[in-house]
């Protein structure tokens, strides 16, 4: 199997307010838009983040209750210190909780602070000195 993901996809319990911070909030056009279904954004070449409303998503996967996301955080990484203080600040306005200030984290030198959506999706916006994209998308940490 190819070394690829091209869909990442969160049960939400709420698929208005989903879309209510992700595209009014933060200003993302959706790709695909069905309404009390599923919403999804393109968040990189080939990948697709998709919000289906829980109890659908359930049904698809033959379950009674979705699984609420656990154990994860979707990272987006920025130029500087001052874009993690803006980004924070627009998603906390689109209804975001803040969990965590914009800070030095306590590893690896990043400037980084954290919000829940109003799903419960835990986001981190980071400015990593040593993150890098190459042309060929390419991801060099270090």
């Amino acid at each position: 199997m190819d070394q690829q993901l091209h869909f990442l996809t969160v049960a939400v319990p709420d698929l208005d307010a989903a879309r209510a911070f992700y595209a009014d909030g933060l200003g993302w056009t959706p790709v695909v838009d069905v309404p009390d279904e599923v919403v999804f954004y393109q968040v990189a070449p080939g990948m697709l983040l998709g919000l289906f409303i829980a109890h659908k998503f359930a049904q698809d996967l033959g379950l009674e209750t979705a699984p609420a996301p656990a154990g994860i955080t979707l990272s987006h990484n920025v130029g500087g210190p001052v874009e993690v203080r803006a980004a924070i600040t627009a998603m906390t306005r689109a209804g975001g909780v803040l969990l965590k200030e914009p800070q030095h984290s306590a590893f690896g030198g990043i400037f980084h602070a954290l919000v829940r959506d109003p799903s419960g999706v835990v986001w981190e916006v980071a400015h990593n000195p040593g993150w890098q994209i190459l042309d060929d998308g390419t991801v060099v940490l270090g």
